[in-house]
């Protein structure tokens, strides 16, 4: 054996349905993973979904068609939208989808709005979730008792599979925005502060679809204008 060999270790994949089995143990069978899309974009709404996968995957794993569930940031737009489909039409899998607008979060700050998205995507779930997996931070507006997961979307398969539903509700939204808003790249960028997407402030000003409240808006900060 060569001497280099001794020094290779083998990577364990991490258990992603490691919360979901705890709170499983305790009794608890609909844990929703809960996540948003669209916090930190200039432009469009914030979206959060919340998924409940049957407590029978926690046991005997993902079906075929999930296999390679990850946080949607970490997917190409084709594995998103095929996840989405398989997510959206297995019996079993029930999710609820929240899409707060422009005017609100102009109206009540983004970490409100998202915190709003979060509340109505888990009202809207077809029966009431005993238990929530939040990607990130824990939220105290929160009406459920959750457990806050840092890069939940890496580590769970619940918040993986509601990160997926905001991300792709919240992309095809911004793709219907680019068709109303023409001249921002929305269906390109969807709403980042790309350099794409402040040349296009600075030669056309902010549409409807921008929001007001971000840093951005101040022509001296921004020096747009």
């Amino acid at each position: 054996m060569r001497p280099w060999l001794s020094f290779v270790k083998t990577v364990t994949p991490p258990d992603r349905f490691r919360f979901e089995r705890e709170l499983l143990d305790r009794g608890l069978t609909r844990v929703a993973g809960v996540d948003e899309a669209g916090r930190g974009p200039l432009a469009g709404p914030v979206v959060a979904a919340a998924v409940v996968l049957p407590s029978a995957w926690v046991t005997d794993g993902l079906p075929s068609g999930l296999a390679g569930l990850n946080d949607s940031k970490q997917l190409t737009e084709r594995q998103r939208e095929d996840y989405f489909e398989c997510l959206m039409s297995t019996p079993g899998v029930h999710h609820g989808i929240a899409v707060i607008p422009v005017e609100v979060i102009d109206r009540v700050n983004i970490l409100q709005a998202t915190h709003m998205a979060m509340n109505e995507a888990l009202a809207r779930l077809p029966s009431p979730a005993e238990h929530a997996l939040v990607d990130g931070r824990p939220v105290p507006r929160l009406a459920l008792k959750h457990t806050a997961v840092v890069k939940g979307d890496c580590l769970s398969y619940s918040i993986a599979a509601a990160s997926v539903l905001a991300k792709v509700t919240r992309d095809r939204i911004m793709i219907e925005l680019d068709r109303r808003h023409p001249g921002y790249g929305f269906a390109i960028h969807k709403g980042y502060g790309t350099a794409q997407h402040r040349a296009a402030l600075a030669a056309l000003g902010p549409c409807a679809a921008h929001r007001r409240s971000f840093a951005w808006s101040k022509p001296r900060q921004m020096g747009l204008w």
